[in-house]
């Protein structure tokens, strides 16, 4: 699988691209679908917006919006309630100005990219110190996805194989061998395969080592347990949108590890 972690023109470009595509789309919008809700929890379509536009300026070094909100039922860690400060804060804003004030928050981003040093460092959602060019990769990744939520609410499917959706996958991908062995409790020896229709189509590996350790590998002939579903699929139990029984799946072989999981799937906060 290419690597996209110092790849700093192409994440800026994919970042460019998802953001571009979800003002355009938003663009399309009637008042009630604003208000619409997103298989995100607690957050409608204007939620969402409001949502990569908070994290955008919180990039930019702006201060944080002077606003207290209710702690809602889907806010669960401080992480969570960090975030709400900025989506609660434009829940009453006319939707003409949330999608004004994105459009001139990626204009001040992209210039502030130009004269950004790649190899700043930087820790990335995943908690890993790196360099700036994979925090860029993960804001690709977290506004693709917040783009992929907007077009299941208004029933306006696209873009699902952008430039953002291949950081998507290496991101989503990574995290497997820990949901199989740790999270899904595999054996050692137990060999998983995983298998995506798209585009993007692809088959990822894992096998769980004596230490109990899952590893990706590039293939394996005969897996414990084989996975066959479709990107969008994917996409959506990987962040955490649904559960297995929302989303159509074929296994073969050990069906109660494959439970596991698909129940554990998800690699997103």
């Amino acid at each position: 699988m290419e690597r996209f972690d110092d790849d700093m023109p192409g994440n800026v470009a994919a970042y460019e691209q998802t953001v571009r595509s979800t003002i355009t789309l938003a663009e399309t919008f009637g008042p009630a679908e604003w208000d619409l809700p997103t298989e995100c929890p607690g957050w409608t379509v204007r939620d969402q917006v409001a949502h990569i536009i908070g994290v955008e300026r919180m990039m930019l070094g702006d201060p944080e919006p002077e606003h207290t909100p209710a702690e809602p039922p889907h806010v669960r860690n401080d992480f969570g309630r960090m975030l709400e400060v900025a989506v609660d804060a434009r829940r009453t804003e006319p939707a003409e100005m949330v999608l004004a004030e994105l459009r001139e928050t990626l204009k001040r981003r992209l210039a502030a990219l130009e004269t950004t040093d790649p190899e700043q460092q930087m820790k990335a959602p995943d908690g890993r110190m790196g360099p700036y060019s994979r925090m860029l990769m993960f804001r690709a990744f977290d506004c693709w996805i917040h783009e992929q939520d907007i077009r299941r609410a208004v029933g306006r499917p696209g873009n699902l194989d952008a430039p953002a959706a291949e950081r998507a996958r290496q991101i989503m991908v990574s995290g497997l061998p820990f949901v199989v062995a740790k999270r899904a409790g595999a054996g050692p020896g137990s060999t998983v395969a995983l298998e995506i229709t798209g585009p993007p189509s692809f088959r990822s590996c894992v096998v769980v080592g004596n230490d109990g350790r899952g590893q990706a590998i590039e293939s394996t002939p005969d897996p414990t347990v084989t996975l066959r579903m479709g990107w969008e699929s994917y996409v959506r139990l990987a962040a955490g949108r649904c559960g297995p029984g929302e989303v159509e799946v074929s296994v073969d072989g050990d069906r109660d590890l494959a439970s596991r999981i698909l129940g554990n799937m998800a690699v997103t906060p």
